[in-house]
């Protein structure tokens, strides 16, 4: 029937097989998958650094003007009126 020479070879066909799928899969959902998990609790993380920062400030005018700088960095537009942080409207022409 079949030799163990052919039988040897296809066990080894399949297990490159098996690899390719397995590097192809962690490859193209669980790494990006998990990569975005952690940029995610970092960023949760250092927000919540920078509001606890925010709250031992002295007064509140430093506590408005590092949220005025905070909304800035992060390109969003800073109401003084109000104190919000906004989404920039959108430039005409780009």
């Amino acid at each position: 029937m079949f030799s163990r020479i052919s039988l040897a070879a296809g066990a080894i066909a399949g297990g490159f097989v098996v690899l390719l799928v397995t590097q192809t899969v962690n490859a193209l959902w669980i790494i990006p998958g998990a990569r975005e998990e952690g940029r995610k609790l970092e960023r949760a993380e250092l927000d919540s650094a920078t509001n606890k920062a925010i709250g031992e400030l002295r007064d509140e005018a430093d506590r408005a003007r590092f949220n005025r700088r905070l909304c800035i960095e992060r390109g969003r537009l800073y109401v003084n009126a109000t104190g919000l942080c906004v989404e920039r409207p959108a430039q005409p022409g780009g």
